[in-house]
């Protein structure tokens, strides 16, 4: 049986000591929530959730290309957001992103960490 494989990206600032960006098993790999933070300053993206819903996938895609994988190998996504009013929007920024329409699930949270206004996870296929 194989052990999962942590994934660890320098360039990113890491979330915190209770789990990894992304862990790859087998064929997959398994990002961790990401928020909008900007790995220069380790701090949230101005601009409210689309600015960060845009962080947030440059952050992912990052972790995946540093895994050996890409946006265009992620299977499902997984999004939390704050406020479901800006759906259309949100929608047509992961449409830019994944034009290959991987399963999503999207839920309206009350609050998310860090003040965050979206979180988004992913899994991809590893090869």
């Amino acid at each position: 049986m194989k052990h999962p494989e942590t994934i660890h990206v320098p360039a990113l600032p890491p979330g915190n000591h209770t789990y990894h960006q992304a862990t790859r098993l087998g064929d997959l790999l398994f990002v961790s929530g990401q928020l909008g933070i900007d790995p220069a300053t380790g701090e949230l993206v101005p601009g409210g959730q689309v600015a960060e819903y845009r962080q947030a996938l440059d952050n992912i895609k990052t972790i995946l290309e540093a895994a050996g994988s890409s946006l265009a190998q992620v299977a499902k996504t997984t999004v939390y957001m704050t406020n479901v009013d800006e759906l259309a929007e949100l929608n047509a920024l992961y449409a830019e992103y994944f034009p290959h329409a991987p399963a999503k699930t999207g839920v309206e949270v009350r609050r998310l960490s860090s003040r965050a206004h979206i979180e988004i996870e992913v899994i991809a296929s590893a090869v």
